[in-house]
């Protein structure tokens, strides 16, 4: 088979990052289905809630048990189905790996390899109690995961090479393990008394030692984070090798203000304060995503922030299904992410109540299904702003009501909760759910959206004590990628801000001084 020439893949340019599709840049307004729902019979309860919120990529679960059975007889299928109902969809996929990881168990993996923990053995914790995790230590382990993921991704490229229906492969889900800071077997303690890599050591910019004399107190959790990474590493390489798309990992977070200690959290996974390690174990991951289920504004930006980094492309890879996150989509892709995605999107029946939705029908995704029909007809314009590094995003808050977004040359203050007419402070939405976005489309002229909330622009340092002006001010829309004038804003409509509500509204706006 010969191979479309773009496959897809992640770039990184002076700290700016995008996920390259077709030789475009590509953002991801998705949908994760629930964990059981990757089955024929399930697919029929999925493809509903996917069009009702608009979505252009779905995030689905392919099990180990699923395609390995039994060992060395494969079964794609399921993937073969899925592959083409995509298609029929006009969406792409983003598939999951649940193998010797998923939330720190075995629980997708085949009952030959869950069962057997004399060939597959279990981590240990500091008591010698067997936990639930699997040992990343255990070379037996890592061949038959190994084997299964590279089979996988011969499969996918052979049906799916010259077509790339699947953009990019989420390798294990939410690694690590709960109730201990690292395992404590013989093998692991082993490892544990010995040098520290040198590319961790490079990274670290630490000296020669065993793991206790060269990171103290966090030594056992930095062991873990590389033992996990560094076994996810040869699975994702040994992926990519045959079919070279890109490979993630997605973390199971820790609070960020208090994390309480290793164990607490699932240890070894890519939590944000062992990045480094899993950017100097696991170099073929394209990127580190988190699952974001914090639903208070400042623990959520504070991950965002962690995450969208200079050597990290922001990737908000699973968040909550309930109401108050839907207006993070503009915090995540006004950070360049390159793409958010809430979880459990189907109408199977099933809820992740509290961490999501009570109930998933139409009303609960109702926020979420608006911002992405706000965004979709411009998703492309926004993708190629976010790469060049021109794109600016606000949620809203609980205990401030406005924000400041520094645009360079130019500022704006996004404010919630004020009418469409008068000057009165902001006083917040009802339910939490204003964001904008802003991308700066030429000089001085700005792309402007959002819901529930207004934005001012103003003079930033460049102007400063000038008379500040928006000259033109344009609503449209855009077909095929191009701008569309529909109508001048001015008088009422800009006098007292540019006001979003519910009606899904597309501003060029060209400031000026005078």
């Amino acid at each position: 088979m010969t191979l479309a020439a773009e496959a897809p893949r992640v770039v990184n340019e002076n700290g700016r990052h995008a996920l390259m599709v077709d030789g475009k840049p590509y953002l991801i307004l998705g949908a994760q289905v629930n964990n059981s729902s990757a089955w024929p019979s399930a697919m029929e309860k999925v493809w509903p809630a996917v069009e009702y919120m608009h979505a252009n990529t779905v995030q689905v679960p392919i099990a180990w048990e699923q395609v390995e059975p039994k060992e060395g007889q494969f079964d794609f299928s399921f993937l073969d189905s899925l592959v083409g109902q995509a298609r029929e969809h006009k969406v792409r996929l983003v598939l999951l790996w649940f193998a010797t990881w998923k939330n720190n168990g075995p629980g997708y993996a085949p009952e030959w390899v869950k069962l057997d923990n004399a060939r597959f053995p279990r981590v240990l914790n500091r008591d010698g109690k067997q936990l639930g995790s699997l040992s990343p230590h255990n070379p037996a382990t890592l061949e038959a995961d190994r084997k299964a993921f590279v089979a996988l991704m011969k499969h996918l490229r052979a049906i799916d090479g010259d077509r790339h229906t699947v953009i990019m492969m989420q390798v294990e889900n939410e690694a690590g393990t709960y109730g201990t800071d690292r395992d404590h077997s013989p093998a692991a303690d082993k490892l544990f008394a010995g040098p520290v890599p040198d590319a961790l050591l490079q990274r670290t910019h630490k000296s020669a030692g065993n793991w206790q004399q060269v990171y103290g107190a966090d030594a056992g959790e930095y062991f873990h984070a590389w033992s996990v990474a560094h076994f996810i590493e040869q699975v994702a390489k040994a992926g990519k090798d045959v079919y070279d798309i890109p490979m993630y990992a997605n973390a199971a977070l820790r609070d960020p203000f208090k994390p309480g200690p290793a164990g607490g959290y699932e240890s070894g996974g890519p939590t944000d304060n062992v990045l480094d390690v899993w950017k100097a174990a696991a170099p073929t991951l394209a990127t580190l995503g988190p699952d974001i289920y914090m639903p208070d504004y400042a623990r959520y930006t504070a991950v965002i922030d962690r995450y969208a980094r200079p050597d990290n492309a922001l990737f908000v890879a699973e968040t909550g299904s309930s109401k108050p996150y839907a207006r993070y989509v503009f915090a995540a892709l006004g950070k360049r992410g390159l793409g958010f995605s809430p979880f459990g999107i189907d109408f199977t029946g099933y809820s992740n109540y509290p961490l999501g939705a009570r109930k998933i029908d139409a009303d609960a995704l109702e926020p979420f299904a608006a911002n992405y029909a706000l965004l979709a007809p411009f998703i492309d314009v926004l993708a190629d702003l976010s790469w060049q590094g021109k794109l600016w995003g606000a949620s809203e808050p609980e205990e401030t009501h406005t924000q400041d977004l520094d645009l360079g040359e130019w500022s704006a203050r996004v404010g919630y909760g004020q009418p469409q007419f008068g000057v009165d402070p902001a006083p917040g939405n009802t339910e939490l759910k204003g964001g904008v976005l802003i991308g700066q489309i030429g000089k001085d002229e700005f792309l402007v959206t959002g819901r529930h909330a207004r934005v001012n622009f103003g003079n930033g340092k460049a102007h400063a004590g000038r008379n500040f002006i928006m000259a033109r001010v344009e609503e449209g829309h855009y077909e095929n990628g191009k701008w569309i004038f529909d109508r001048i804003w001015n008088g009422d409509q800009t006098d007292y801000g540019l006001n979003f509500t519910d009606v899904p509204q597309v501003l060029h706006v060209r400031l000026s001084t005078f």
